[in-house]
């Protein structure tokens, strides 16, 4: 018997709500903001449609910035063949928590 292999769903996050969650997050607290193949899934049309593809992209977009300034780690937990679970793991840092929302966002979306 084969795995039964979750299909990509839709991304559960918007650019804001992602950095909210970054905001409140303790240091370790994780989250999957995508479920898939994410190269795949951000360039190739199949189980997303095109809106869910941009949104994704967004978000995406977001959390490798969020990673780049120290704010999460980025993971992926392999489920199974061509499936990933991508996760955003909050890391400790100094300063207010939570961490100020404009801290968070991109300078042209805040």
């Amino acid at each position: 018997m084969g795995m039964n292999i979750p299909a990509p769903l839709r991304c559960p996050f918007t650019e804001s709500r992602f950095c909210a969650w970054v905001a409140q997050a303790k240091p370790g607290d994780e989250v999957e903001y995508h479920r898939g193949f994410l190269v795949i899934d951000l360039t190739l049309p199949g189980a997303l449609s095109r809106v869910a593809r941009a949104e994704l992209a967004v978000v995406a977009a977001c959390a490798f910035d969020l990673a780049e300034r120290g704010f999460i780690h980025l993971v992926q937990r392999r489920i199974g063949p061509s499936v990933f679970a991508y996760l955003a793991i909050a890391r400790p840092h100094r300063g207010p928590r939570p961490i100020p929302f404009q801290d968070l966002m991109p300078e042209e979306a805040a």
